[in-house]
């Protein structure tokens, strides 16, 4: 079982930067692949990003390619999303989700976090 809890959401102006953390409980952290989605108001959870237990492999949503990065630190146990030069289509609230290998789809992660919002003013 993994608990995840994300972390630094918040009102940010359009061109502006925010970086997400989550934070996974357990020992076991290295063994997932990590994902982050999101989901606006009326609309489906979409795939933004994901990374490989080792961090090597990365897959980004082509709406954000170029302005996000995922990253880990499997010694902390967290997963960030740096999201630059952000949009008002931004705006959502931002979920992690582990899973067993790095996958563009919600059905690819077994465990997700409470979710953070983000609000890109414009």
């Amino acid at each position: 079982q993994v608990q995840l809890v994300e972390s630094g959401g918040g009102l940010v102006q359009a061109g502006g930067s925010l970086r997400l953390s989550c934070v996974a409980s357990g020992r076991t952290f290295s063994t997932y692949a990590m994902g982050w989605f999101r989901q606006a108001p009326g609309k489906e959870r979409e795939f933004v990003t994901t990374i490989g237990q080792s961090g090597y492999t990365t897959y980004y949503a082509d709406s954000v390619k170029g302005r996000f990065t995922i990253s880990r630190d499997n010694a902390k146990n967290t997963v960030y999303l740096q999201m630059n030069i952000l949009k008002p289509e931004d705006t959502a609230v931002y979920y992690c989700a582990a899973g067993g290998r790095v996958a563009g789809n919600r059905n690819g992660y077994d465990y997700w976090g409470q979710g953070t919002q983000v609000t890109v003013s414009s």
